[in-house]
């Protein structure tokens, strides 16, 4: 069982931006997209930058740097040039809470 963590308001967040969080020591982008709240590692896999700083667009996140593209869902590319997956976390809403889990054990 998963240990969530509080990590903003849902009225914190904005349809089809992302924020950039910290849970337990790690970078975490929050997206809200289509008015499903995602959480995925704030580290493009290409060029380790926030991906928090690009654009989010049908539930999908681009690097603002070299416009790698990743699957908000899965955290898998979807647009060169990253190959690479970036990991993806459980969201929770409880009231107007957003509550993610990372995973740490």
């Amino acid at each position: 069982m998963g240990v969530f963590q509080r990590v903003c308001a849902l009225s914190d967040l904005s349809e089809e931006s992302a924020l950039g969080v910290e849970v337990g020591g790690q970078p975490v982008c929050l997206a809200l997209a289509a008015g499903q709240v995602y959480a995925i590692r704030d580290e493009c896999s290409h060029a380790e930058v926030m991906l928090s700083h690009g654009e989010v667009e049908d539930a999908r996140i681009e690097c603002w740097l070299h416009g790698s593209q990743f699957d908000l869902a899965t955290g898998e590319p979807v647009g060169l040039p990253a190959t690479e997956p970036v990991p993806v976390y459980p969201v929770k809403i409880d009231g107007d809470d957003v509550l993610v889990d990372i995973g740490q054990s």
